[in-house]
């Protein structure tokens, strides 16, 4: 899969007319092995080669390029992760304490329910729902 993830963000940056630099790989590499957003000094404590400034310009590009999402926290810290079309549909839990974010993978008949509450918020509003996003708020382990 790692590959694959590889040759489909070289692909979006090309589109975007970038290059896919060693640096770039590096992070979407990072983003695959953390396994949940994280933010910069986390991207620089997990062996992120480049200085702060850099790698804000390169999580812009893969942010405009379609390969990151950036997520903000209660903690107004910038979190970022591969968007959904290079890892997998999940959800987050949220801390509201320290901000911490972390995926879940909820069950298919879950997943089934809140595709039929966006089916119901459609009808209610007129509103085509493309997908959708899940946060669950409370304490990470750390916190509690």
């Amino acid at each position: 899969m790692s590959t694959d993830v590889h040759d489909i963000v070289d692909e979006q940056l090309r589109r975007s007319r970038q290059r896919y630099t060693g640096g770039r790989r590096q992070l979407v590499q990072l983003l695959m092995d953390a396994g949940r957003p994280v933010t910069i000094p986390e991207l620089q404590e997990h062996g992120a080669r480049q200085s702060q400034s850099s790698l804000y310009r390169n999580l812009a590009t893969l942010e405009q390029c379609g390969a990151v999402r950036r997520l903000a926290s209660t903690d107004d810290v910038a979190r970022y992760e591969l968007t959904e079309e290079l890892s997998e549909h999940h959800h987050h839990l949220l801390c509201s304490l320290c901000g911490r974010l972390e995926d879940v993978v909820l069950p298919p008949r879950i997943e089934k329910a809140l595709a039929e509450a966006a089916e119901e918020a459609r009808r209610q509003t007129d509103f085509d729902v493309d997908s959708h996003r899940f946060e669950l708020v409370g304490t990470c382990a750390g916190c509690g």
